[in-house]
């Protein structure tokens, strides 16, 4: 394994030690939502009504224990500078895209159709600003792919 993915698997467990200490096996209440807007390369606007996930543990916790991700909905977890990630599915029970997203708001990388409660890391494959969760499939759906670009203020972009 590459020295870069220790090092996110490494900061991927330190974050879940809180989860184990206090082991959790609830959702998490919803997190205040925001506007996002995704323009594939063909001009296409796809709006999203996103929960902001900004602190550590609202992070930590994500979109573990809900059974369902609405259309148009999603989590948008912000780490207020680039960095290289890893996640995982632990206690998510439902399959997700998860989008790694630069800090120009360019999507660096897709994971689509994400396996449930896996423990499997999905990396970023490079520095990335935040990471998108949508319901699995909306990526196919909606043809959002590796370039696309995402307007939201965290971005310095409206959407």
């Amino acid at each position: 394994m590459h020295r870069r993915h220790l090092i996110a698997l490494s900061s991927a467990a330190a974050l879940a030690l809180p989860l184990a200490a206090r082991s959790q096996t609830e959702p998490q209440p919803e997190l205040p939502r925001e506007k996002l807007v995704i323009v594939t390369r063909d001009g296409q606007r796809h709006e999203f009504n996103v929960e902001m996930a900004l602190t550590s543990e609202q992070q930590m916790t994500g979109l573990m224990f809900r059974r369902s991700v609405p259309a148009g909905s999603g989590m948008l977890f912000d780490w207020g500078n680039e960095r290289e990630m890893a996640m995982w599915m632990k206690n998510t029970l439902i399959p997700l895209d998860m989008l790694f997203i630069n800090g120009d708001g360019t999507i660096r990388a897709i994971a689509e159709n994400t396996v449930p409660e896996s423990l499997a890391p999905i990396s970023s494959h490079g520095p990335v600003r935040a990471a998108l969760e949508l319901a699995a499939g909306t990526a196919v759906q909606l043809d959002i792919r590796v370039g696309d670009k995402v307007l939201q203020r965290i971005f310095g972009s409206a959407s």
